[in-house]
């Protein structure tokens, strides 16, 4: 077992929001799908709460090998994935609930060797399938232009265009390779970080990790596949921790549940004739001030939940639900 593993194994990850969402989809029962398995605890706890079966899916290959040890407790009830979760009306032709818990879940960010971390040198890859572009091949290879929409649109990084030519200037004389050796060419393009403030490189992170994972347009097919696939009557709830993600989740839900609404006041307002959503919060759930002081990093979630109706779907366009739009930034 290599170190990296072992060290993930000893990584706790704290499912944020879990209590709340269970309260508010009770009772549960049938089956379920867990979108973004990571270390289980969405799963463990359906099956706890009464779901006969649970589709466990997510991308990282390491991630159900790392859980193997409890999984047999529910062995034939409990049904692996690898792969993404925008495809899981491939995977089965109706279930009562879908649950998807987004971002990079605790492990993946305290383990070097997968690069999502500014704070631990590794190579520059936040890749969370181990397929594909990395963020290395991103900031070695993107134009200028590109790479500051990619900072403005997915990481709301004000000094995106300062950042990108710092990064062409850098790349001109050796390439990235590496966490860090990125980390501090954005780090030059600030002052001084005071204390309590946020590093330099957070946002621009989190801003090349959307963009490599394709992480807006996952969810966004993820939730039109979700309605495809859930019962009338059946639930999907969303856990976000950021900005992008929940606009785009809410937007869903409000077109979805006939109450309209437009991606800006420019565009014109798109209302559907039917209901294939009635929402069961019209506000998201944020967690409580207890979870927050367990995991710091549960301060930006927000879950939002909504019922299935018995009406068939149409088809919608993605950036309906304010995806951003970056052209060639994904091949």
């Amino acid at each position: 077992m290599s170190g990296s593993h072992e060290r993930s194994r000893s990584v706790q990850h704290v499912p944020v929001l879990l209590d709340a969402l269970v309260r508010m989809i009770s009772p549960i029962s049938g089956v379920w799908i867990d979108g973004t398995f990571g270390a289980g605890g969405y799963s463990k706890a359906l099956f706890h709460a009464g779901a006969r079966r649970v589709i466990a899916v997510d991308q990282d290959p390491t991630t159900f090998e790392r859980e193997k040890d409890w999984m047999s407790e529910w062995d034939g009830d409990l049904e692996i994935h690898g792969g993404r979760f925008s495809k899981i009306d491939q995977l089965v032709k109706e279930c009562d609930g879908v649950v998807f818990d987004l971002g990079v879940s605790s492990m993946q960010i305290e383990d070097a060797d997968r690069g999502f971390s500014f704070m631990r040198d590794g190579p520059l890859d936040m890749r969370m399938s181990r397929d594909g572009m990395t963020a290395a091949d991103l900031v070695n290879s993107a134009s200028e232009g590109t790479l500051a929409d990619i900072l403005f649109c997915y990481g709301d990084e004000r000094a995106s265009r300062k950042i990108a030519r710092a990064i062409v200037r850098a790349r001109a004389k050796a390439p990235f390779h590496t966490t860090l050796q990125l980390a501090k060419v954005i780090e030059c393009c600030f002052p001084r970080a005071q204390s309590g403030q946020k590093h330099p490189a957070t946002r621009s992170f989190q801003a090349l990790r959307i963009a490599v994972n394709d992480e807006c347009g996952e969810l966004a097919n993820g939730l039109m596949a979700a309605e495809r696939v859930l019962k009338p009557g059946g639930r999907l709830a969303v856990v976000t921790f950021h900005s992008i993600e929940d606009r785009m989740v809410k937007r869903f839900f409000r077109l979805r549940s006939g109450q309209g609404g437009t991606v800006s006041r420019y565009a014109p307002e798109r209302r559907q004739s039917s209901k294939t959503f009635v929402l069961d919060t019209s506000k998201p759930i944020t967690p409580t001030s207890s979870e927050f002081a367990l995991n710091r990093r549960a301060r930006s979630a927000r879950l939002r939940i909504a019922t299935r109706t018995d009406v068939t779907p149409d088809n919608m366009d993605p950036f309906e639900i304010g995806m951003p739009r970056l052209e060639n930034v994904r091949k």
